[in-house]
């Protein structure tokens, strides 16, 4: 629904560090149970519906603990700007092949297809990430090298 504008955002101010430090209490013991540590850098406020917000950095955080290197680091990076906010997710494992990086934002799409009948995720979470993030009039675009995979959401 949100792909073809049938969803409005009902905005408000949302405090994108505050959601970020709740969800981190949220997926705190998978962190834990994988050894990875969550970490958060910055500050920023959006004009945004804060569920389908909190939705959006809910996939961003599951998706990044799940493909995080053991004992690594999910470090969040917050930066506002005039008229817009940026968010970008870090996690360190496997590196993403270039021509496979605008496809993850796909449904049902996943970089490895040994995971196509895995338990592990829908393979649904960026596409409505990027649903969100488009119905607020958002950019979103990851990158991934030398093991490092960032995904960055810029919402006005």
């Amino acid at each position: 629904k949100a792909d073809n504008g049938l969803v409005v955002p009902n905005r408000e101010l949302v405090d994108l560090a505050a959601e970020v430090q709740a969800l981190f209490d949220y997926f705190d013991a998978v962190a834990d149970d994988k050894g990875v540590h969550l970490r958060q850098s910055g500050s920023a406020s959006v004009q945004a519906d804060r569920l389908m917000l909190r939705r959006a950095l809910a996939n961003l955080l599951s998706n990044a603990i799940r493909h995080a290197t053991p004992g690594s680091v999910v470090q969040v990076w917050l930066t506002q700007h005039e008229s817009a906010a940026t968010l970008s997710v870090d996690n360190t494992g496997d590196t993403i092949a270039p021509e496979l990086l605008e496809r993850i934002f796909h449904r049902f799409f996943r970089v490895d297809p040994a995971r196509q009948r895995s338990s592990e995720g829908t393979g649904l979470g960026l596409a409505i990430t990027r649903s969100i993030v488009v119905a607020h009039g958002g950019q979103i675009a990851a990158t991934s090298h030398d093991g490092l995979t960032t995904l960055t959401m810029r919402l006005p």
